[in-house]
């Protein structure tokens, strides 16, 4: 593998590092996640942040090292939809799909990987296609921002990466769901259903349709997303969803505000005139004179004079960089192409991260709002957001979602690890069914 260049230190100050993860969202209810699932997602979130943070902690580690981490171990758990627990397509294949990017530091910012059989970890080669595309020919893989299939594993082959045969990916369960979905089509069929439109089994189980991601900033200030899928359960052959689009399920970037001190001019009222006879008690005559005859006086300005004019001040510049990873309903993210629209609304409407992300991913925000009549009815506009906010120095862990659940961890402004699944601490404040979904407004 490549070594990265070394980091620049964009924060006027050092940043403390901070890391979130997540592994999916989605229809994650009490009745489709029982409490010792819900338990084993928890564990292997925690387990994965604590691996992660210890790297983050090392002297010298960078936001696109720990965020390729931190999804290779996601990606090594058959519990999340990436790599080795990667959905089928109808045909009974895996399709994978990666990206990653930064808020600065390498000229492609960003790299999307789709249709791929082979590479064990395709986060890993999307770190590998971010750094060679420093070199003069990319590695061989030029300066493009997005690859997929046969060329690009075969890239992958090359420089190191693991390669393993397509059984790899194959665990019983996701094969088991993948045959239940075929089934549940062919009932759909015959009760003059929607292919799209929700079963009552649907509605009762969690059927894994969104991604995992990281979303890592550095003590340089740098900040990076990575996001790893396997797609949708039984998605037609070759469909590209969010996860390797550029802008839509995932985004870096940063930009400077600078506020420029205007001049102030201070004014102040001039003394009061003279009696004559105050003059003449001074010795004034000339003062006296002019009074007496106005025509020899000398002009004089009344009123409000300028005292004093502060000079321009340098403009302060302050520096904001951002990282978000999206999970959901891969279409919807899209439509709306989500992650570049909330930071967007971030930038240009001087919205914190936070609130930008509720708009988007939160109850009844542009992602539900998206789906129209047929949110609840299908998956569409389903989805979550995290993310990592960084102003001058100071950091702040972005999340929402307008569903049932998302799995993700995160470490606390003091360092401490916290986990969630619903809104809520533990299962038992978990919605209990598909039914205590959001509503939406028309």
């Amino acid at each position: 593998m490549t070594e990265q260049r070394v980091p620049c230190a964009n924060a006027a100050s050092p940043v403390s590092p901070r890391i979130i993860i997540h592994g999916g969202a989605g229809n994650i209810t009490r009745t489709s996640i029982p409490r010792d699932r819900y338990n084993e997602y928890r564990t292997s979130l925690l387990n994965i942040l604590d691996k992660a943070e210890k790297l983050l902690r090392r002297p010298g580690s960078t936001a696109l090292d720990v965020a390729t981490y931190a999804v290779s171990l996601l990606e090594d758990d058959p519990l999340y939809n990436s790599g080795k627990g990667a959905v089928f397509t109808r045909e009974g294949k895996n399709e994978l799909e990666c990206s990653i990017m930064v808020s600065d530091g390498y000229s492609k910012r960003g790299v999307g990987c789709m249709l791929l059989r082979h590479v064990r970890n395709p986060i890993k080669l999307a770190r590998e296609l971010l750094i060679r595309g420093e070199e003069a020919d990319g590695g061989g893989a030029a300066d493009h921002c997005q690859y997929s299939g046969e060329f690009v594993e075969g890239l992958a082959k090359k420089w190191g990466l693991d390669i393993v045969d397509s059984g790899y990916f194959f665990t019983q369960k996701r094969w088991d769901e993948h045959q239940r979905g075929l089934a549940d089509e062919k009932k759909k069929a015959e009760m003059g259903m929607s292919m799209n439109e929700m079963s009552d089994w649907e509605k009762d189980n969690y059927i894994p349709l969104g991604t995992c991601g990281a979303v890592v900033v550095d003590s340089f200030g740098n900040v990076c997303t990575a996001t790893s899928t396997g797609g949708l359960t039984n998605k037609v052959p070759g469909r590209i969803g969010d996860t390797p689009t550029i802008g839509a399920g995932f985004w870096a970037g940063e930009w400077y505000d600078e506020k420029t001190v205007r001049p102030q001019m201070v004014y102040q009222p001039s003394a009061s005139p003279a009696s004559p006879i105050d003059k003449l008690s001074r010795g004034d005559i000339r003062g006296v004179v002019d009074d007496c005859i106005p025509f020899l006086r000398s002009p004089t300005v009344r009123g409000n004079v300028l005292s004093s004019t502060k000079p321009y001040e340098k403009p302060v510049s302050t520096r904001h960089a951002v990282g978000l990873s999206g999970t959901g309903n891969g279409d919807s993210f899209l439509r709306t192409c989500a992650a570049r629209t909330t930071a967007a609304r971030s930038q240009f409407s001087a919205t914190s991260l936070s609130d930008a992300t509720t708009w988007m991913a939160g109850p009844d925000g542009q992602l539900q709002r998206s789906a129209g009549k047929r949110w609840g009815v299908t998956h569409e506009g389903t989805g979550g957001i995290i993310g990592i906010e960084l102003v001058g120095n100071k950091v702040n862990v972005v999340q929402d979602f307008n569903c049932g659940g998302m799995f993700r961890a995160w470490t606390d402004d003091d360092g401490s690890p916290r986990c969630l699944v619903f809104r809520e601490e533990g299962w038992e404040n978990g919605p209990k069914g598909w039914g205590d979904r959001p509503t939406a407004r028309y």
